[in-house]
């Protein structure tokens, strides 16, 4: 269990750190990814690239 919590926390940070550099490749900016301004701070739903990028995970997953 810890396990899998390391390696998940270890991801997101990761794809935090790459968001720059994904942002220029239009991932948070495909439809059906949503941004929002709310109470003075702007807000992502990046729903579709979450689909695009585990579908890339699951093929690289596939082929090891």
């Amino acid at each position: 269990m810890l396990r899998w919590l390391l390696v998940t926390m270890l991801a997101l940070l990761l794809l935090q750190g790459l968001t720059g550099w994904l942002r220029k490749l239009g991932f948070g900016r495909l439809p059906g990814d949503f941004e929002f301004k709310l109470f003075g701070r702007v807000w992502q739903l990046p729903i579709a690239s979450t689909v695009v990028l585990s579908m890339i995970a699951a093929g690289v997953a596939r082929l090891l």
